[in-house]
């Protein structure tokens, strides 16, 4: 069993009374600021020590740890880029929400590079792509790895932006695994968030970021206490500390390589996902695995989505793999198309129900969630086909009551 120093403490504690938050009175694992627990805030005891040793692990100057997901890490990077006079970003339009929502929020401009899909699954960008963005940004941010398990060019982006000098910032929610090999953001970017609840043994929100240099530690820092909770959980401070130590699992990442063979999965780059694709007979596909007890991360519409770590079993893969024999995944539609955007400003915004408004300009992106993509963007022209995938979709983002919005008027 793992324990780190935060899950030491939290064994070690006295049974004591509590006249303390929160409210279940039981003073257990769950517990506050106490004398002996230290304070995430302001860490000089236990989770100073915790995060100093996790920082080392991650080849980071300082890690700080999240209860409240990546997304408060992602703001948190956007704000120590703003902090240090950046004022645009080049980016890809199909970032998570956190990334284009934390841009709004701190008035940074976004730059975007071309909204490429092949097959139906978002691509990362090009050398050309990001070199043109950058061109007019001040810093780059990249998805690495993305939610269908591909990674952009890392190395060149790093080495274009040591030429630019221009700051570079990953949004690794989906990449903790990767920390013991060469395609972790870490050993690219000037601070990255980490996602652990993703792909590590953390408790859900779990998370951390991470800054690779003094230079952008204190920045980060002031970013962290602005947008993180001021009462974190101490049962999920334990599980990312937990989550960084646990020990790579070589035998289940090469079991995972063989079975994508196996089983004719998308071929992408990144062991822990396993893609399948199913076109319009996703929904069915997934009440088919789902009705037998296994259940996909995500269906987009198009693709099943199934998401390992090095916690998941032997047995499950081989389970998964009798159920994808009876129910196999049908060959990929071939072909590439770039996202249009209509030129120009407009006013004026109205909700109508998706299918009306196919043609009509998108006032307000929104998509499925998992993968918290969109399926359409605010400027792009609505299609029949975004319409129909949303209107399948169980969980989806950026409508309201089954509508989605859509402008009326050029300004």
């Amino acid at each position: 069993m793992i324990c780190g120093k935060i899950s030491e403490m939290l064994r070690r504690q006295k049974k004591h009374i509590s006249f303390h938050t929160p409210g279940h009175k039981r003073a257990g694992a769950d517990i506050t600021e106490l004398s002996y627990s230290d304070n995430l805030f302001s860490p000089h005891g236990v989770i100073k020590e915790a995060e100093e040793e996790i920082a080392e692990k991650l080849g980071s100057d300082r890690t700080f740890f999240l209860t409240d997901g990546s997304t408060s890490g992602v703001h948190a990077m956007l704000y120590a880029l703003k902090e240090k006079g950046i004022e645009r970003i080049a980016l890809s339009p199909f970032s998570h929400p956190s990334v284009k929502g934390g841009c709004r929020l701190l008035g940074l401009g976004c730059e975007f590079f071309p909204a490429r899909m092949r097959a139906g699954i978002p691509q990362q960008p090009s050398r050309e792509e990001i070199g043109t963005a950058l061109e007019r940004a001040d810093a780059l941010l990249l998805t690495s790895p993305d939610y269908y398990g591909f990674f952009p060019e890392l190395a060149f982006a790093k080495e274009l932006c040591a030429r630019e000098n221009k700051p570079f910032v990953i949004d690794g929610a989906h990449g903790s695994h990767l920390h013991f090999g060469e395609h972790y953001a870490g050993n690219y970017a000037d601070m990255w968030a980490d996602g652990a609840h993703k792909s590590l043994p953390a408790f859900t929100q779990g998370a951390a970021v991470s800054a690779k240099t003094s230079a952008w530690s204190d920045l980060l820092g002031e970013g962290v206490r602005l947008f993180h909770t001021t009462s974190p959980s101490y049962p999920i401070l334990a599980s990312v500390e937990n989550a960084f130590l646990f020990p790579r699992n070589e035998k289940i990442e090469a079991a995972a390589i063989r079975f994508k063979s196996d089983t004719g999965a998308v071929k992408n780059e990144d062991w822990s996902k396993l893609l399948y694709y199913y076109g319009n007979d996703a929904e069915k596909a997934q009440s088919y695995f789902e009705s037998r007890g296994v259940y996909p991360e995500f269906n987009d519409g198009n693709y099943l989505m199934f998401y390992l770590s090095p916690c998941t079993k032997e047995s499950d893969l081989k389970r998964l793999g009798k159920l994808l024999k009876k129910y196999p995944a049908r060959c990929q539609k071939s072909g590439e198309r770039i996202l249009q955007k209509e030129c120009g400003k407009f006013d004026r915004v109205k909700y109508l129900p998706l299918f009306e408004a196919v043609g009509r300009v998108c006032a307000e992106e929104a998509g499925i969630f998992p993968p918290s993509l969109p399926v359409v963007t605010r400027g792009e022209l609505i299609t029949q086909e975004a319409a129909a995938r949303l209107e399948r979709a169980v969980h989806v983002f950026g409508l309201k009551d089954g509508k989605i919005a859509v402008y009326t008027e050029r300004k």
